[in-house]
């Protein structure tokens, strides 16, 4: 809880308004949804000498672990005081919060060698980024980012064995402690208090990692000098709905209300496909931690030297283009955080609300000829920019797929800023950048998926010629500037990262007793009947029994027993296939990456029928009258 903030009572929802009830939580902690939102913040990293002496620790710990409900009703009279100051930060009401995570070694540690995260093969597989012997989420958290570099872009000097923390053959992290307050002299209180709890239970502060917000003219930015935080969703359950546009947050167009459970386990997800984690993590996050170290002057030369070049070619940039202007294309906003989509030819800082607006279209601009489709803005989230094809003109939309890669960042600067003028602190070569902290439902298919297939992805998103990796914080690349080919190194490097899970508060006690369930029994899957249109990407499944249906990576439609083996398939393998689909026509098609079809289960349409998978492993489609079955698989023998 808060060491200088006791909620009061604060009405946020009403019985005729829309459901907030996520905000009323005391099991989901306080960071994740609600967001602490402090100047000042400190994370140690950890490691349990003893575990008795660790789940005591917890014990003490959890009562001062804040919660959502507490978070959010803070949040809400720091806004309204705000309102009615005219904008100036209230002083005399401050908290200071507490959040805490474990990595699996961590979690197995407390639980004297069990493993409560035992992996198995998935019950609900999803497409994964490499191998798939187990359920890729919980892969990706027992292996951690140090043996995941290579797929995370951790080369060169972001090595992990250059690493601060996190690598996994130096002094192993057991848990994060966030540690935030308005106020250097509150947080210093309470770094105080932790360090002593720490060393009176045998714990021992493996690394420590501050983060500030910047001060002046810098407040809201990064160390390149842009507004940070922009984009971040709003969370049904959470946020208030605008009456006019329900899929955007009130009072600020364009940002998108996301489904809870892509950030909170157990809560609804954008789709039916979940990670298959245990029961016990119901109502916790994942928990992504990159310490990201930033050449700033390295950054700037670049963009200087290229923007030189560039007006040696006649037309290539506008006349009156600085320095500024191509550095807002290599981010996709102006420094104030406006969006260049919005205005493509001057920064409009002196207008305080024009970053706020979310509410941005690509739809007139898919090659990227304003908005470059290398810049991090669009990178990072392409909105509805992306195409289902090369040279297609329909566009995927921003609800369902899209919805599912978003993620809840929490970081903060760390360091001083450059300034020439300055000692040494604001140097070239002292210490700055970006403490990169997110929150998940699914640690592949969010921040590795958009880490791995579109920030370092150069064939993201598809366009021809190749488009090249993010300019602004991805690996060395060349990208396209009109006729033009411009080659950005890299300045953005990973110095420490770790993988956590930010327990509910119900599964903070249990760790405290350490009576974790070591993985829970799985639920009993019955036949599983859908209705057109259902569209199931590579590596999604139905689930029935002990059967699977499902897309291999190969492309071939199958039916799998729990062992794994193939008992029934449609021998489309090698052919492409990227998706399958059951359609309104009722037949069951696999389309490969255009879209072109390369198998389907009748010639003849059945509009109204309905596709269902078994217990016993057969597949069948089933006309609308109920009699005719135009399509069967049979049942498997094994």
């Amino acid at each position: 809880m808060s060491t200088a903030y006791t909620a009061n009572a604060t009405n946020t929802t009403t019985t005729a308004g829309p459901d907030l009830s996520l905000r009323q939580s005391r099991d989901i902690q306080g960071d994740i949804v609600a967001g602490f939102k402090k100047d000042h913040m400190q994370l140690l990293f950890l490691r349990f000498e003893d575990a008795a002496q660790a789940r005591t620790w917890l014990r003490i710990l959890k009562t001062r672990i804040s919660t959502t409900k507490e978070v959010a009703s803070f949040n809400y009279e720091f806004s309204q005081a705000r309102k009615r100051s005219g904008g100036d930060d209230p002083r005399n009401l401050t908290a200071t919060w507490r959040n805490v995570s474990f990595t699996h070694q961590g979690l197995v540690t407390l639980l004297d060698g069990k493993d409560p995260v035992p992996l198995k093969p998935p019950r609900r597989p999803r497409p994964p980024l490499g191998e798939k012997p187990f359920d890729p989420c919980l892969k990706a958290f027992v292996e951690g980012p140090s043996k995941r570099a290579a797929l995370l872009g951790d080369d060169g000097e972001g090595d992990p064995k250059n690493w601060l923390f996190g690598h996994h053959q130096g002094p192993p992290v057991h848990a994060v402690l966030t540690v935030a307050a308005d106020l250097p002299k509150d947080l210093r209180t309470a770094l105080s208090e932790e360090r002593q709890q720490a060393a009176l239970h045998k714990i021992v502060i493996v690394f420590e990692q501050d983060g500030a917000t910047l001060e002046g003219a810098r407040r809201g930015k990064e160390h390149f000098g842009f507004k940070d935080g922009v984009s971040e969703p709003a969370v049904k359950g959470f946020d208030t709905p605008d009456p006019d546009h329900p899929q955007w947050e009130k009072g600020h167009p364009g940002t998108r209300m996301i489904d809870a459970g892509e950030f909170v386990i157990g809560e609804k997800p954008a789709s039916d496909f979940a990670p298959d984690v245990p029961d016990w993590m119901r109502g916790g996050s994942f928990h992504c931690v990159r310490r990201l170290a930033q050449d700033v002057p390295g950054w700037w030369a670049q963009i200087a030297a290229h923007l030189k070049e560039l007006k040696k070619k006649n037309g290539t940039v506008p006349p009156e283009a600085g320095v500024e202007w191509l550095a807002s294309r290599v981010v996709g906003r102006w420094r104030s955080g406006t969006p260049i989509v919005k205005c493509p030819f001057a920064d409009p800082a002196s207008d305080a609300e024009a970053w706020a607006d979310n509410h941005i279209s690509y739809a007139d601009d898919l090659d990227g000829k304003v908005t470059p489709l290398w810049s991090h803005l669009r990178k990072t989230n392409p909105r509805d920019g992306l195409l289902f094809s090369p040279g297609d003109k329909e566009t995927v939309p921003e609800e369902g797929v899209l919805d599912t890669r978003r993620i809840m960042r929490r970081g903060a600067p760390y360091g001083q800023p450059f300034d020439p003028a300055g000692g040494p602190a604001n140097g070239p070569d002292a210490p700055r950048g970006l403490l990169f902290v997110s929150y998940q439902a699914d640690l592949v298919e969010q921040f590795e998926f958009i880490q791995h297939s579109w920030i370092n992805a150069d064939g993201f998103p598809d366009r021809d010629p190749q488009v090249g990796k993010d300019a602004m914080v991805g690996q060395d690349t060349k990208v396209r500037f009109g006729r033009e080919t411009l080659s950005f190194h890299q300045f953005v490097r990973t110095e420490g990262a770790v993988y956590a899970f930010a327990p509910s508060m119900t599964a903070l006690g249990r760790l405290a007793e350490g009576k974790l369930p070591a993985g829970d029994p799985e639920p009993p899957q019955g036949d599983q009947t859908r209705t057109a249109p259902l569209t199931l990407a590579m590596g999604e499944a139905l689930v029935a029994g002990p059967y699977r249906f499902t897309l291999q990576e190969d492309g071939d439609l199958v039916v799998l027993n729990d062992k794994g083996a193939v008992v029934w398939n449609a021998d489309c393998g090698g052919l492409g296939g990227a998706t399958v689909a059951f359609q309104e026509d009722g037949r069951l098609v696999v389309l490969d990456a255009r879209g072109l079809m390369v198998w389907r289960s009748t010639p003849e349409t059945y509009p109204g029928a309905t596709l269902t998978l078994k217990t016993n492993g057969e597949v069948l489609i089933t006309a609308a009258d109920g009699k005719k079955v135009p399509f069967r698989t049979g049942v498997p023998k094994s």
